[in-house]
Formats: structure tokens, sequence, C-alpha cells
């Protein structure tokens, strides 16, 4: 990974290779899936494509957002030729982290969060923990349209 499209959740900064993601999309009328997993948010109709929504702060084990927050952003992403979109609080931008000091996930990063992540990049005011996309899809019975 030499270059992340970068999102926020909660208190953590997010990045995933820039090859996997799909687009960025605005916030889409999501329909309920009954009896799915608490952190599928239902399916999503990308312009005729049906897309399984994973809230990413559920997969986190991160409390909703607040009230008054903003709506949330779906970064759509392409595992295994599949989309699937993640729904994120902010977007960032795309960061090259071919220069930038990588180092294992730091302790002070939640458990459920740090099963996620691959590791992290110091940047100056923050580190960018590099997300798995596998991970987080993995147990989660994601219906690709």
């Amino acid at each position: 990974m030499t270059q992340l499209s970068t999102f926020h959740v909660g208190k953590y900064l997010f990045g995933v290779d820039v090859a996997l993601v799909q687009e960025i999309v605005r916030m889409q009328p999501i329909t309920p899936v009954p009896l799915s997993a608490s952190e599928i948010a239902g399916l999503i109709n990308l312009r005729g494509e049906v897309l399984t929504a994973v809230d990413l702060r559920s997969r986190l084990g991160l409390p909703p957002p607040p009230p008054e927050a903003r709506p949330q952003v779906n970064v759509v992403v392409r595992v295994d030729d599949e989309p699937v979109s993640l729904l994120v609080d902010a977007i960032g931008g795309v960061i090259d982290v071919s220069a930038l000091p990588f180092q294992s996930t730091p302790a002070t990063v939640d458990q459920k969060t740090r099963a996620l992540i691959v590791g992290a990049y110091t940047l100056p005011d923050q580190l960018l923990l590099a997300l798995d996309v596998r991970k987080v899809l993995a147990d989660l019975a994601v219906a690709a349209g």
C-alpha cells in the first residue's frame, strides 16, 4: 500500500488502499435486512446495483454518532470484485504513505478495532490506521448484488 484513501470513524482516522475504493457517495436510503448481523446497516441501491451497507461504527465496537452529527458517507469498496458500502463519519483525502513510518497497531487502540487493523502510520498530528477491509467483511453475511 502506497496510497490510502482516508476517512474518519469516531475518534479514529482510517485508510484503505486506494485500489480497493470504487467511489465515495453521499448517504443513500438504506433498506434494513431483518435478522442480519447488527453491523449490517442494510442494503442500498446504487444506480441499479444493490450493495450491502456495513455500519463501520458498529463493526468497530464504537457508539452510534450523536444525533446532531452530520449524515454518514458511503465508501464503496470492491473486494473480490464485489462492491460493499462502508458507512463512515467523514471523508479525508488520499495520502501517500510510502515515506511515512509504519508501526504495529498501538495498544491504545480498542481491542475490537485493533483486530481489524494492519498497522498504523504516524502523521504529524495523529495516527492513520490502515484498515484491513477483508477482516472487516469477514464473518459478516455480506450479500453483494
